[in-house]
């Protein structure tokens, strides 16, 4: 979830970049801000907080017998 926001605030900030907007809102929202923000956001995921994918959580495929490619 925090990956997906990330990638929102980057989109955001890209798109202010790319239009050279000013939200007038005295340089508490520019693009540095908004990339540091996404930035953040990405390096919570990265270290593991959040609702991201989990190991051991049995979501992965289980294989019963041989495993495929073990000739």
């Amino acid at each position: 979830m925090l990956a997906i926001a990330a990638a929102v605030v980057f989109g955001i900030a890209l798109l202010l970049d790319l239009f050279n907007t000013d939200l007038g809102a005295h340089d508490l929202l520019n693009f540095q801000t908004l990339t540091l923000i996404g930035l953040l956001l990405l390096a919570l995921y990265l270290a593991g907080v959040g609702s991201g994918p989990r190991a051991g959580s049995g979501s992965g495929r289980r294989f019963y017998g041989r495993r495929p490619g073990r000739g």
